[in-house]
């Protein structure tokens, strides 16, 4: 198992993503996201500049975030550095002024009561009667995607199946309808289906290194071993030149 930073490019280069782009979707610099997958944690700035550094690393290649931390702080033994303050009772000067404070509060608490016992009693304002608050209405347990949202291309048995195979390790994004349901790699072996109503919109890291049913129709190869494909849609409209037919000819590959 390599160390934090090869696990880190590995992901970075499944996806078929550059630093460059990291550094532009994070607005960190490439010298230091550089310096995170090689392990130099000498050349981050201090503080909490490695973990924030990491987060947004993490977040943009769509890993698990607190996994990604936890991995970093247990590579780099980092200590929180909140626990660093100076010996001695730092706190008891806070705790005296705090119950000076409230000493002062409840005397002033007391002059004024007794101020307004001399005084007339202020009349009362009538209390408005309190508004019932409409029901909330919480939101069931979403089951995705939701019969609610479904086009009418569905009820005519339109909706899409799509199953992949990994023949090599891939790095897969799908969204469906709309909404991301799977971002990760899948191991040499792995299937993987998915479900949509009307629309699936497929990235792939390594093009040749997966194959795709769609509707239980095998379709076409996706591209090259190795080659990067983005924003592949998939609708029923597309399935006639998107599955398998006699004398199809070979995907272009510039249509992701």
């Amino acid at each position: 198992m390599g160390s934090f930073g090869d696990n880190l490019r590995r992901e970075r280069e499944l996806r078929g993503v550059s630093l460059h782009e990291v550094a532009d979707g994070t607005k960190i610099t490439v010298r230091f996201l550089r310096a995170l997958e090689e392990d130099r944690i000498d050349v981050l700035p201090g503080g909490l500049f490695p973990r924030a550094f990491v987060k947004q690393y993490a977040l943009y290649l769509g890993l698990d975030v607190e996994k990604a931390v936890a991995d970093f702080a247990a590579a780099h033994s980092e200590a929180p550095q909140e626990r660093k303050a100076p010996g001695g009772p730092v706190r008891r000067p806070s705790v005296t002024l705090g119950r000076a404070f409230l000493a002062a509060v409840a005397i002033m608490a007391v002059a004024l009561a007794l101020r307004r016992g001399d005084e007339p009693p202020a009349r009362s304002e009538p209390t408005p009667e309190p508004v019932a608050a409409a029901p909330a209405v919480l939101p069931t347990d979403r089951v995705y995607p939701s019969p609610s949202v479904a086009p009418a291309a569905a009820a005519a048995g339109d909706s899409l199946v799509l199953t992949m195979t990994a023949e090599q390790e891939c790095w897969v994004e799908a969204r469906a309808d709309g909404e991301t349901v799977l971002n990760r790699v899948l191991a040499q072996g792995e299937s993987q289906t998915l479900e949509a109503r009307g629309e699936i919109v497929l990235s792939v890291g390594n093009a040749g290194g997966i194959s795709i049913r769609v509707n239980d129709r095998p379709a076409r190869p996706l591209g090259r071993s190795g080659e990067v494909r983005k924003n592949i849609v998939i609708t029923p409209q597309s399935l006639p030149s998107l599955v398998q037919q006699d004398g199809a000819a070979e995907p272009d590959g510039h249509s992701g």
